[in-house]
């Protein structure tokens, strides 16, 4: 009995893994490339009027970009210093980690072209619907480039004139050389780096996470009756509200929650809560509504929840109802793993074992010490910083690489900060260089994380 559970769950997850494998290389692999040729300023420049225009921008930037719910808050927490306004920052809060290429590849393979198409549209609508209620609703907050009297200095401003508040924004931003090659750099360095962000940086942020989800996805592939689920089967908007209130508290990436979707539509879920799932489970968590509501204000985050929550039971509504169900079948390979998974072709099982060597490649190289992507050792940086009796600091909060590039480039932006080195499994910051370390506080205070000195010996 014991051991033909065991079967049936190691069966369950081969068949998930082999269906995934393939495009979710490809997804990181495209993440990759958007994260390096892609100059970062293309996004702010064109996010700062407080109109519908720049929050349809956010929400389209933030669609392919592969951000998870906490690594997407110290990222528009950057928009917003340079210039981007309150609705464009909540449109790309809500986009973002909802998809990314990678878990729209993943959701095509696992869930078919419908579901592929219908989650990035029904992100973009949210985002564009959430950054309009803080257009409309929200309470101005002053602009953060212009905060505290500083000037530009060598720093590019443009200023947008903005008719539905008839007054004038500008932002101002380090001016850039429009070549999308990463650091000046030819492109085959440009290459390795893409390689870098796509397969070690990337999974070690998702790795975790697509683990547990698959795990899961087993679990209740084998584990939950047919009829526990099947039974609300017909009770659509219960099943939503059901699904809701698990997935809002809960952490889930995009792409960690596709298998747990599947197996529970499997079970009887309708497509329409599997939808809500996508989109709540990814964009919704306790750690990230206290950091939006520290960041950006109480308001814009009930006005963000509120946008997610009725996009989210409205684009379910309109796949039970409206959309014929049999394009939401789940594919017949997960509802009888067993007798699929002893017949994997051998190009599955590459697939799979590519993806698991990198899974372990990415963990080993985060317990080795954190390498950034400008390919220094962060725990090489942070001994030698050591020697030079630095300030350390302990920052609170950071899950993941863009947590930890976030945290540095701020505190390299402090007067004074001559090297940085952040370790992300201990949430270390070592400082060196005779700086001011209120200020280091307040920056990293203001990208949301919480921030406690440790050791100050800078003579």
């Amino acid at each position: 009995m014991v051991l033909n559970w065991i079967e049936s769950y190691w069966d369950a997850l081969v068949m998930m893994t082999a269906e995934m494998a393939p495009y979710l290389l490809l997804g990181f692999f495209i993440a990759g490339l958007l994260h390096t040729f892609v100059p970062r300023t293309l996004y702010s420049k064109h996010l700062a009027p407080r109109n519908m225009k720049s929050v349809v921008k956010a929400a389209a930037i933030g669609i392919p970009l592969p951000l998870c719910s906490c690594g997407v808050i110290p990222t528009t927490v950057s928009l917003r210093k340079e210039g981007a306004s309150h609705g464009a920052c909540t449109s790309f809060l809500i986009a973002t980690p909802q998809t990314g290429v990678d878990s729209i590849a993943a959701t095509y393979s696992l869930m078919g072209l419908p579901f592929a198409v219908i989650r990035p549209l029904a992100a973009l609508f949210t985002a564009m619907f959430g950054g309009w209620l803080v257009n409309r609703f929200g309470r101005p907050t002053p602009d953060p480039s212009r905060e505290g009297g500083e000037t530009c200095g060598e720093k590019h401003c443009c200023c947008h004139h903005e008719e539905e508040e008839h007054e004038e924004h500008c932002c101002c931003h380090e001016h850039e050389e429009p070549a999308p090659l990463p650091h000046g750099r030819g492109w085959g360095e440009g290459l390795r780096q893409a390689l870098d962000y796509a397969f070690v940086d990337m999974m070690q942020d998702v790795g975790k996470w697509l683990v547990v989800g698959l795990l899961i996805a087993a679990l209740i592939t084998v584990a939950v009756p047919n009829e526990w689920l099947a039974a609300l089967h017909d009770y659509k908007l219960l099943n939503m509200l059901i699904v809701l209130a698990v997935a809002i508290p809960m952490y889930v990436c995009a792409t960690g929650s596709i298998p747990i979707a599947v197996s529970l539509m499997a079970k009887g879920l309708t497509p329409g809560a599997a939808l809500v799932l996508l989109m709540a489970g990814p964009a919704v968590n306790s750690a990230s509504m206290l950091v939006i509501g520290k960041v950006f204000g109480k308001r814009t985050l009930w006005l963000y929840l509120l946008s997610i929550i009725i996009g989210a039971m409205l684009f379910g509504l309109g796949i039970d109802y409206l959309l014929p169900q049999d394009w939401f079948a789940v594919q017949g390979a997960f509802a009888t793993a067993g007798e699929h998974a002893h017949h994997l072709s051998m190009m599955d099982w590459v697939w799979i074992a590519l993806l698991v060597v990198l899974l372990l490649n990415a963990f080993w190289q985060m317990h080795r010490g954190h390498t950034c992507e400008c390919g220094h050792d962060h725990n090489h940086e942070a001994h030698e910083a050591h020697e030079e009796h630095p300030t350390q600091y302990i920052i609170s909060g950071m899950s993941c690489n863009h947590c930890a590039a976030s945290v540095e480039r701020a505190i390299r932006g402090v007067k004074g900060v001559e090297d940085v080195g952040v370790d992300l499994p201990t949430g270390i910051a070592t400082v060196k260089g005779p700086h001011d370390a209120n200020e280091v506080i307040k920056r990293v205070d203001e990208l949301g994380y919480g921030v406690l000195i440790v050791r100050d010996d800078i003579e």
